[in-house]
């Protein structure tokens, strides 16, 4: 009886899975996130088809609703869109830190990987590169399936909208801070970590209450970063 070898699976599908298995957590939080956003901009006035679209061109959580919140105080357009430039000015940081990783990527791959990179793929794909773990087609995965979630869930709150009157109870408004949260404790394998993690969180409490406003979060990842690197640097000095 001749023997039926088993076939491997085909390249896309392995890439495909271990996207999603990576991404599942992101998408976790991205989809009552989004769906939070969806139904705070259609409140706010937005009109479905610009709340999907912004999900879609923008793609960035944190000012997509603080936009809505402009937008909804009758900010005008060029204070939005200068608010939303500081709030991701963090960018700059992240992509420094990724930086000498993507040196081997082709040019054409480099600007999809930098739209879609956010907080949250930033800390997976910096914990998976570390590992030594590169493949460019589940990176771009990872993205993509993070943005699909999101836009998903951008689309369930603008169709649910009427139908939710605040979303404070539901809990919904918590879901992005307890995704960094579980995310950062990934990242902690050590006491710099630890130190730069606890430093960050006070000084993001701190600083807006002196007066620093919307650059307080950027000020404090830099000064929380540069604690954590001149404890890791005594750290190994010590040993």
């Amino acid at each position: 009886m001749e023997q039926v070898l088993e076939q491997p699976a085909p390249r896309g599908a392995a890439v495909a899975r271990e996207s999603l298995r990576l991404a599942l957590p992101i998408v976790l939080g991205y989809v009552p996130v989004g769906f939070a956003y969806g139904v705070l901009a259609v409140k706010s006035g937005l009109s479905p088809l610009n709340t999907v679209l912004m999900s879609l061109v923008v793609f960035a959580g944190s000012a997509q609703l603080i936009a809505v919140g402009l937008f909804a105080a009758g900010a005008p357009p060029l204070s939005v869109v200068l608010t939303a430039f500081v709030v991701n000015l963090r960018h700059l940081l992240m992509s420094a830190a990724v930086a000498p990783h993507l040196a081997g990527w082709p040019r054409r791959l480099l600007p999809l990987f930098c739209f879609q990179l956010t907080d949250e793929t930033f800390a997976l794909h910096l914990s998976r590169f570390q590992r030594k773990d590169t493949d460019r087609a589940v990176t771009i995965g990872v993205n993509m399936v993070a943005q699909a979630a999101w836009v998903a869930g951008s689309v369930l709150g603008v169709a649910s909208g009427s139908l939710v009157g605040d979303v404070r109870p539901l809990g919904l408004d918590f879901a992005l801070p307890a995704m960094f949260i579980a995310l950062l404790c990934g990242q902690l394998k050590g006491r710099p970590h630890l130190a730069a993690g606890i430093s960050a969180a006070g000084l993001a409490l701190l600083l807006p209450r002196l007066g620093l406003g919307q650059w307080s979060v950027l000020a404090a990842t830099a000064l929380a970063a540069t604690l954590g690197m001149v404890a890791e640097t005594l750290a190994a000095r010590k040993e």
